[in-house]
């Protein structure tokens, strides 16, 4: 533990923003998944689902959480996904 005020208070902050990136994270995951759920059973709401998906990820970036070319990397991977299931 450290012993002068300002990086204990940096180990606070630091705390905090992991916490935050962690349920950012988090949340990406999850959305991916239930994308790419959807994307495969041809559910009928794949625009709203591949956008919500997109929108969790440009967010992600904002944030700092996640590198700009993982999210192009990630958004890429769902719209092939989406465009193979509807080229079926």
């Amino acid at each position: 533990m450290p012993n002068i005020k300002s990086q204990k208070k940096r180990v606070l902050t630091n705390a905090k923003a992991a916490a935050r990136n962690k349920s950012i994270k988090s949340n990406l995951r999850t959305t991916i998944k239930k994308s790419e759920i959807a994307i495969a059973d041809d559910s009928k709401d794949n625009a709203a689902v591949v956008a919500d998906a997109y929108s969790v990820i440009d967010k992600a970036v904002a944030g700092g959480v996640i590198h700009k070319n993982t999210a192009a990397r990630k958004k890429s991977a769902i719209a092939k996904k989406a465009a193979a299931t509807a080229a079926k």
